[in-house]
């Protein structure tokens, strides 16, 4: 009797500790999905948006100065089909010659901190440009951060509103699509879309093969923690809560189905997305394909570090790759 009731007690403990565990394991799940997916609560604050890109790129002041009093900059909100009002700055070229980039912005930013990609592509490149504040970034409407993979729909619309937005005489525009870290998971997973014929070129820059990659990586750098457990059982609550799952999420995968041209770019000291992410990401992708490889660069700074350069490899992939 006396041994059946220590192996009881045995049982009970380690039920105990098995409930303490999953009940540990839920929390931290919670807690990991709040941390990672949760929009920054200070998104809607355009001035010290633009304070930020002043800081980081005080040549750009002049400019944003003058398109914003010459009312050239301009801006819409539209009701995507969730149901949901997301925003986006457009701004038409001088001397318009049927060409349009669209341009998204990474993790935690808005399209304002890019706009430095909007000079580049308006001022110097003669482009029009449309930019999206993504899902629950800006002022666009959302409560979840959704790093690229549901992403791609809204910018699938807003490919369509660009080309409404730039359309002269009945012609369709000439398009590009061009993201930045989380903007650039987002235009490989547009990549494997049936994109309209006008979008003709695709460029990422500092982009992650999968949300699983990502995120495994910074689980460790941070917290010191193995993908197993807690990342697993995390996706799986993005999966009940958000109807997708990090492995699903995974550009590495987008462009293997891509078959238009695509300028890969990254900084070789990026380690926030390790540079060597580029290389698998390459490599899957079908022809026409190019790359450049910025050097000295950490994530997302490649075109602060080489603007001649970027503007350049940019400049020379899209006129061999986005005709009329």
């Amino acid at each position: 009797m006396a041994k059946k009731s220590k192996l009881r007690i045995s049982l009970y403990v380690l039920a105990g500790l098995v409930v303490l565990v999953l009940l540990i394991l839920a929390g931290a799940g919670r807690y990991m999905l709040g941390f990672s997916l949760s929009p920054d609560k200070n998104r809607h604050d355009i001035d010290s948006t633009y304070a930020i890109l002043y800081e980081r790129y005080p040549d750009m002041k002049p400019w944003m100065d003058s398109v914003n009093t010459n009312g050239i900059l301009k801006d819409t909100f539209v009701v995507m089909p969730t149901g949901e009002r997301h925003h986006a700055y457009y701004m038409k070229a001088d001397n318009a010659h049927g060409k349009t980039a669209v341009l998204v912005h990474g993790y935690k930013d808005n399209a304002i901190k890019f706009m430095y990609f909007c000079r580049m592509y308006n001022r110097d490149m003669g482009y029009n440009v449309l930019m999206p504040d993504l899902h629950g970034h800006g002022l666009s409407e959302g409560e979840d951060i959704q790093m690229g993979w549901k992403d791609a729909d809204d910018v699938m619309n807003w490919i369509g509103i660009a080309e409404e937005l730039f359309r002269e005489e009945g012609c369709k525009t000439a398009m590009v699509v061009h993201g930045v870290s989380m903007g650039a998971a987002t235009t490989m997973n547009v990549s494997a879309r049936d994109v309209p014929d006008y979008v003709n070129a695709f460029i990422e820059d500092c982009g992650y093969t999968s949300v699983w990659d990502e995120f495994s990586m910074q689980l460790k750098e941070m917290f010191g923690l193995p993908s197993f457990p807690l990342l697993t059982w995390t996706s799986s609550l993005c999966n009940r809560k958000y109807g997708w799952n990090f492995r699903e999420a995974s550009p590495l995968e987008s462009v293997k189905k891509c078959r238009k041209p695509m300028l890969f770019i990254h900084g070789d000291e990026d380690t926030f997305v390790p540079f060597s992410m580029m290389q698998p990401l390459y490599d899957a992708k079908p022809q026409p394909k190019e790359c450049w490889i910025a050097p000295g660069s950490e994530h997302a700074r490649s075109y602060k570090d080489h603007p001649a350069k970027y503007t350049a490899v940019v400049r020379d992939f899209l006129n061999k790759y986005n005709a009329n």
